[in-house]
């Protein structure tokens, strides 16, 4: 399929996924399933709270993950991975082997300048 740059829709793509934790995040519910809030902070670290919450609104948004919370006291909320958000699996798939890659390129480089 040939592919005219004015009509490129790789921004569109970009736009959902860019940030820091969303690859992040959407990985771990592609592996590991169904997660709870406090599950995934733990899981991240140095995410914090109010960034953690932006990001899985901003991907519900989109329909890549859902969000289900159940009536109970405590509130029980879980985040899992939509049918339409396992579509983007190959393509993080992709992007982390280009990354490794282009990491593995750059340390060459720099090795050759020394």
């Amino acid at each position: 399929m040939e592919k005219v740059p004015e009509l490129c829709r790789v921004e569109d793509a970009l736009g959902i996924l860019v940030g820091k934790w969303k690859p992040i995040i959407l990985l771990h519910l592609l592996q590991e399933g169904t997660k709870r809030f406090n599950e995934l902070r733990r899981s991240m670290p140095e995410i914090t709270q109010k960034m953690l919450t932006k990001q899985l609104r901003e991907l519900e948004e989109e329909d890549i993950i859902e969000r289900v919370v159940y009536p109970q006291v405590p509130p029980k909320v879980e985040y899992s991975i939509t049918e339409y958000g396992k579509s983007l699996e190959p393509i993080l798939e992709a992007m982390h082997e280009w990354g490794t890659k282009h990491t593995l390129h750059k340390r060459q480089k720099l090795n050759q300048k020394r």
